[in-house]
């Protein structure tokens, strides 16, 4: 994981979406997560890549797994990492993001990790820093680094994505990890469906490369993988669903449902997940299920990122 050379550069300053990624960039990326996992399986895990360089975390929504994710990623790679508390900080006073972005640039940081409850914000961020930014979720638009952990998780076990089919049920309405996710299983060659109540799908949702299904007996046929959501029901505007009651019946994984996957698919979820909403405790803790590898994945990836990001060679070549 330190000796650079090992890889080819990372292209882009920034992360703010998978969609800018050509499919050779989201290997590179999993390709150095690999090398992650391996690091943080040993019992040193403090590397000196990033020694010297400073990550600010600034999280405008509350998300325990991610941003520790993120902390625990610049801490093993020896980065000096802040968390921006920014309920307690003058963005209460009505600081704009523009002005907070001003002030942090002036403490010149090496990377920032923004999750936000609007689309576009860490795009309008990395255009008033003068550093890194990573996108940890911008409303419902894009979570990167969610995907490219779920991707990793997919294939590390099964060794490959391309020729699998992979099932996104639930709230892909809300869902920006869906959205990443569809982007990046098709640049590698997955077959994408998505299984949820009409009232659930955004407008366009067929244009994405996708196949449609409103039943989960339809949509989970035969698949590779099934990839479960989080009913949002904070970003849910009137009654999108009759009751969670209901919902768990007809869209909730439970083992009669997974049956119709393909024998031992892998049960994925983002988390954090609500149990006996969108699925049984039985799944979730289940032999199929992989959801703490993709927790173990996400330090990886978010590791893997920020050293490609911030690979001391780019650098050499703007000098030259």
């Amino acid at each position: 994981m330190s000796s650079q050379p090992d890889f080819p550069i990372y292209p882009h300053r920034h992360l703010l979406g998978i969609r800018e990624l050509s499919p050779a960039d989201i290997e590179l990326l999993l390709d150095r997560a690999e090398k992650a996992v391996a690091i943080s399986r040993q019992s040193e895990k403090k590397m000196s890549t990033l020694r010297g360089r400073t990550q600010i975390n600034l999280f405008y929504e509350a998300s325990t797994r991610t941003q520790s994710s993120f902390e625990l990623a610049g801490k093993r790679l020896g980065a000096d990492v802040m968390n921006m508390s920014v309920a307690s900080s003058s963005v209460k006073k009505g600081e704009t993001l523009i002005d907070t972005a001003m002030t942090l640039n002036a403490m010149r940081p090496d990377i920032l990790i923004i999750r936000h409850s609007s689309a576009g914000a860490a795009a309008l961020l990395a255009q008033k820093v003068g550093c890194s930014v990573v996108n940890a979720g911008d409303g419902a638009h894009e979570h990167p680094t969610q995907a490219l952990l779920d991707a990793l998780t997919i294939r590390r076990a099964r060794g490959t994505i391309a020729g699998l089919t992979v099932a996104i049920c639930g709230d892909v309405l809300h869902s920006r990890v869906a959205r990443s996710n569809i982007i990046l299983l098709n640049a590698l060659g997955a077959r994408v469906r998505v299984v949820a109540p009409s009232t659930l799908f955004p407008a366009g949702i067929r244009h994405m490369g996708v196949e449609v299904f409103n039943s989960m007996s339809e949509g989970l046929k035969g698949v590779d993988v099934v990839m479960m959501l989080r009913l949002q029901r904070e970003r849910m505007e009137g009654a999108m669903v009759p009751s969670v009651r209901e919902y768990f019946r007809y869209f909730g994984l439970d083992a009669e449902k997974l049956k119709l996957a393909r024998e031992g698919a892998l049960v994925m979820h983002p988390g954090p997940m609500n149990r006996g909403v969108e699925i049984a405790s039985e799944i979730a803790d289940g032999p199929q299920s992989v959801i703490q590898e993709q927790v173990e994945m996400g330090v990886a990836v978010r590791m893997a990122v920020m050293e490609a990001l911030l690979d001391p060679r780019r650098n050499e070549d703007r000098a030259a």
